[in-house]
């Protein structure tokens, strides 16, 4: 009874609830850039390489440790975390609409341009979103928090990459913009209404904010640090890299872009939501460790739904001419290619959805707590540099080795991560692990 008690005084709390705007708010900026950017441009024309490269337009993504210092030394009106939240919510929501009155071929540079402040903005706002919530939440309460966080992070995708695609068909991109920016508004109500978290032991000086958090990182031993840094690198690299192109991809397989905003985004929603809170409640019952080792593993096989997605699609001999994509013939039966792309997405996002939720939950826990801001900044700043680096050459291995052999390849690239995990996290915990 005491356990049923616990659990439910961890899951309905109001820190749950701000968990919810916290992952909402991080997650619009970010799949505008991955999921509409992409999708806008490759309905105008522009080539996969192109669209691929646009992958580095994240840097800022990778780099914000390099600026999160100032986060944690210099404190706005609101406060150290309200006022930068604040700041970075505005300033999104005022330049977001500037995309819907650019020309994708003849001013592909300023998109590029607004793509990088977008991203800066983007990363701010994290950097001050992270550190808040890891502030306001006790550790117990870490794998359910971040498991929200990431969920609600996954649903923000779902206006870019599913609402906007759909008011895409009916209405100039100008007015899509204006409506997808104003879903920053939520985010900014709950940063106006939310207390400022007590911070003790706040760095004094610019100097110190610098230079403490990296000291006290490397003070854990040489080899423990890299190994940390190796697995925060490798665990989400093949999940990573493919989805990269996910919404080109539909678009490659036949698929319209109403068709991807209803069935393609939507099939991802219950699954996530239901994988994310099962996933909060196990790391409860589990530990981290040992759900970074389950959800790893499903996250891996999710992938293996893509290249089969792919080969279906894409060869003849399971395609009816008569119908095009529209049915497909397998082992006799006469299958929707809608019903496959929906299973596959649902597969996607239960097992990403649970191994995000694990690997954000292990981050924080990493984290020091008086150096939340620089430290969570540069552990998530690792975590992105696949979705940057990797992410855009996925253009160029696509066109080299088809959609179906890239797939594979990503599900190879995602083993490194759970070997890491025998050292950085092992199923039989210890002091020394954690």
């Amino acid at each position: 009874m005491n356990n049923n008690n616990s659990l439910s005084q961890s899951v309905f709390n109001r820190r749950m609830l701000i968990c919810i705007f916290t992952g909402f708010s991080s997650g619009l900026p970010l799949y505008i850039l991955i999921s509409l950017v992409p999708a806008w441009l490759r309905s105008e024309g522009v080539d996969l390489k192109a669209i691929g490269l646009f992958a580095l337009i994240q840097l800022p993504f990778t780099w914000k440790f390099l600026w999160s210092p100032f986060f944690d030394r210099f404190i706005p009106p609101l406060g150290r975390r309200r006022g930068w939240m604040l700041i970075a919510q505005l300033a999104l929501l005022l330049i977001l609409p500037l995309y819907g009155y650019l020309q994708p071929k003849t001013d592909i540079w300023l998109i590029a341009s607004l793509s990088f402040m977008v991203a800066f903005l983007g990363a701010s706002q994290d950097i001050a979103l992270d550190a808040f919530r890891r502030e306001i939440l006790p550790d117990q309460e870490l794998g359910m928090g971040n498991a929200i966080h990431v969920n609600a992070y996954k649903i923000a995708g779902l206006v870019p990459g599913a609402l906007s695609l759909v008011l895409a068909d009916y209405l100039p991109w100008s007015i899509v913009y204006i409506i997808t920016a104003l879903f920053m508004l939520p985010g900014m109500v709950m940063t106006l209404l939310v207390s400022e978290p007590d911070i003790q032991g706040a760095p004094k000086t610019l100097r110190a904010a610098i230079v403490e958090p990296f000291n006290e990182f490397r003070g854990r031993g040489l080899g423990a640090a890299l190994l940390i840094l190796a697995f925060i690198f490798f665990y989400k690299l093949g999940d990573s890299m493919a989805t990269a192109l996910a919404t080109p991809f539909y678009l490659d397989m036949g698929f319209s872009k109403t068709e991807i905003g209803l069935i393609a985004k939507n099939a991802g929603l219950w699954p996530s939501v239901i994988g994310g809170l099962l996933g909060g409640v196990w790391m409860i019952r589990l530990s981290i460790n040992k759900s970074l080792w389950i959800f790893g593993v499903i996250q891996m096989v999710a992938i293996l739904g893509f290249a089969w997605l792919a080969h279906v699609l894409t060869d003849p001999a399971f395609i009816n001419t008569s119908y095009t994509l529209n049915l497909l013939f397998w082992q006799g039966a006469v299958l929707k290619s809608q019903l496959w792309l929906a299973l596959v997405i649902a597969l996607e996002a239960f097992g990403v959805g649970l191994g995000t939720a694990a690997f954000v939950a292990y981050i924080a826990r990493t984290t020091h707590p008086q150096y939340t801001a620089t430290q969570f900044a540069l552990f998530t700043s690792l975590a992105a540099v696949p979705r940057t680096f990797a992410n855009a050459s996925t253009g160029f291995l696509v066109e080299s080795l088809g959609w179906t052999n890239f797939f594979l390849l990503c599900f190879i690239l995602a083993v490194p991560g759970m070997l890491l995990l025998f050292k950085v996290a092992p199923w039989q915990e210890n002091a020394e692990s954690l």
